[in-house]
């Protein structure tokens, strides 16, 4: 498998929206006692890992999907967090 097809394919995972819109949601209401950046990071690596550890893809190595998977979750987590953000903005409002 290339380096495209892996990506769209983590991409459009629904598995792992679901735990990366988990990890925002879970960060923002803890924000108080743990911080945010510390989580997210932490949140974003083990993503990464516990996928492909978990449902390997045939032909690809655990660390070439990791390391795919962590600018993925990274991207992922940023469009959920500023979406979070602006959610919260016009709530306030």
């Amino acid at each position: 498998m290339d380096i495209s097809a892996l990506l769209v394919e983590q991409f459009t995972d629904v598995f792992r929206l679901g735990l990366l819109a988990g990890l925002v949601y879970t960060t923002e209401r803890t924000r108080q006692q743990t911080g945010v950046l510390v989580p997210l990071l932490a949140g974003i690596v083990f993503v990464a890992i516990i996928i492909p550890a978990t449902m390997p893809k045939p032909g690809v190595s655990l660390w070439e999907a990791a390391a795919a998977g962590v600018f993925v979750n990274a991207a992922i987590t940023a469009v959920f967090w500023l979406a979070w953000q602006a959610f919260s903005k016009t709530r306030r409002a």
